[in-house]
């Protein structure tokens, strides 16, 4: 034998053996992938699941709450309190025209009162509400009194008046 296959014959166990442990080793290496690939999968599929379960109970729940506020919305509580705004928004739109259209009459009337000589130098106080104006103050006589009461009915507004002025000479 010569020196060259001398130490060939002894190194051909081991290269042998090397081979196998690396064909042993890939073999594991695939078991261990193929193992790995199928928990991603598994993985992968239950979380699908779970998201799938999770979508169907949003669905219900948002059915839910869709319904419950059908409900509520056209519940008769729901319809009087609508009825009891809608109606104090009238009345207070009511009321802010009424006043408006009081300050109106006041002004009105004031400046009628104010083109009479006689009155417009007596201190004559006017209040309006709802249309009924008040005069209040001093008449130097008592055809004074009476001209601003007069004058005060054929304002445009006045439904009446209160003429509480005191005649003082």
């Amino acid at each position: 034998m010569t020196r060259a296959s001398s130490t060939l014959s002894r190194r051909l166990p081991v290269v042998l053996a090397a081979s196998c442990l690396l064909a042993l080793s890939a073999c594991g290496d695939k078991a261990s992938q193929e193992n790995a690939n199928r928990q991603v999968d598994a993985a992968v599929a239950k979380t699908e699941n779970a998201v799938g379960v999770a979508a169907d109970k949003a669905t219900q729940l948002a059915d839910i709450a869709r319904d419950k506020t059908r409900a509520y919305v056209t519940s008769p509580e729901v319809r009087q309190d609508a009825a009891a705004v809608k109606d104090a928004i009238t009345n207070a739109g009511s009321a802010a025209s009424a006043s408006g259209d009081d300050a109106a009459i006041t002004m009105s009337v004031s400046s009628a009162l104010a083109k009479d000589a006689e009155l417009s130098a007596s201190k004559v106080d006017i209040q309006t509400r709802a249309g009924v104006v008040r005069l209040d103050g001093a008449a130097s006589s008592a055809a004074a009194k009476a001209r601003a009461g007069e004058i005060a009915r054929s304002v445009k507004g006045v439904a009446s008046v209160d003429n509480q002025l005191e005649v003082r000479s």
